[in-house]
């Protein structure tokens, strides 16, 4: 959606325990209502509510993902993962793709009502409805604005099929809310979860759950009945792409209960691209020289490698007993690679 279509909430709908950040605003976001929290889970942390005029965003043709819809009600994410393929986006808002990205959120707050208004639409056909395909609705923010519920039922009272991708375990908070819609319309869960190497993820995704809570939240909704796949993303060259990490990660996702497991090879967009070569040079400068090779083409590693990395999880799948998506299920797929285009890594 374009930026120019958001306008400012009235100041009435400010969540409890929140005060008015200091001007000046983003040239993006002239009219936001903008908050602070003073509570430790967001120290350092802007968000910026607006009113959205859309809500319903149309794929583009060209994208090879299985949905044509999605919502997406924040946009910059508190997860901060170092590959975010989203990163670049927050500098249409005249925010940098690194720091602001996990800390300055904008918040769509009449995003269920909004949904409501166009669900109800007549040129509304009742298609399917990707979540969390941009960034985590279910982030840290969404414990204190609660847009997912609303969004919910609206899509549950308008037998409206729809799926959600996420890395958070709040949305234990809403399977109430999801077997209800899942009694009226299909209902996608899916968790990602790239490895399970605990220092690992307190490094390249130091704001989300760990690899063993999300495995936990996929055991509850396998036991409330849903059929929960798992995006195993991104496996990192030279960091969990070895046999080892690829074994440990599979075995634990089908120990949760996971009905199915997608692997997904790093990609690393501008913007995630030089965050994330920041990281790797500070943290594991030995495995710069692989990067550069891996990557000197663009976005994406050689296919080579990605069948082969590909082969081994799916390897690993059979012998745990996960069998693969059929064509149908929910699953995020990776967009199309564009063409070849020589990058800097460092």
């Amino acid at each position: 959606m374009r930026w120019e279509n958001l306008t400012a909430p009235p100041v009435e709908e400010v969540p409890g325990r929140a005060a008015p950040a200091t001007p000046p605003l983003p040239l993006a976001l002239p009219d936001a209502v903008v908050r602070t929290f003073d509570t430790p889970g967001f120290a350092g942390m802007t968000f910026y509510e607006v009113r959205a005029k859309s809500i319903l965003n149309r794929v583009p043709g060209t994208s090879r993902v299985p949905f044509e819809w999605t919502i997406n009600p924040y946009r910059g994410c508190s997860h901060a993962c170092l590959y975010c393929f989203a990163r670049n986006s927050h500098t249409y808002l005249d925010f940098d793709a690194g720091a602001d990205f996990d800390r300055q959120v904008v918040v769509k707050v009449n995003a269920g009502e909004l949904l409501r208004r166009e669900l109800a639409a007549p040129r509304w056909r009742g298609a399917h409805v990707a979540m969390g395909t941009n960034v985590d609705c279910y982030q840290r923010a969404e414990g204190r604005y609660r847009l997912m519920p609303p969004i919910i039922e609206a899509l549950r009272d308008f037998a409206n099929p729809f799926s959600i991708l996420t890395k958070g375990t709040l949305i234990l908070r809403d399977l109430p809310l999801l077997r209800q819609a899942a009694e009226i319309t299909r209902v996608g869960v899916a968790f990602s979860v790239g490895f399970v190497d605990e220092g690992l993820w307190r490094s390249v995704e130091p704001g989300t759950p760990s690899p063993r809570r999300r495995l936990d939240a996929v055991r509850q909704f396998s036991d409330a009945g849903f059929e929960v796949g798992v995006l195993m993303a991104p496996i990192l060259p030279g960091l969990s792409d070895s046999d080892e990490s690829i074994e440990a990660t599979v075995a634990a996702i089908a120990a949760a209960g996971a009905a199915s497991v997608t692997p997904l090879p790093l990609h690393l967009r501008p913007g995630a691209r030089e965050w994330y070569a920041h990281w790797l040079a500070r943290e594991h400068p030995h495995l710069v020289p692989r990067y550069r090779k891996l990557f000197r083409s663009g976005a994406y590693a050689p296919q080579p490698y990605q069948r082969e990395l590909t082969a081994r999880v799916r390897i690993a799948a059979r012998r745990h007993g996960l069998h693969r998506p059929e064509r149908g299920d929910h699953r995020a797929v990776p967009p199309s690679p564009p063409a070849p285009e020589q990058l800097s890594l460092l």
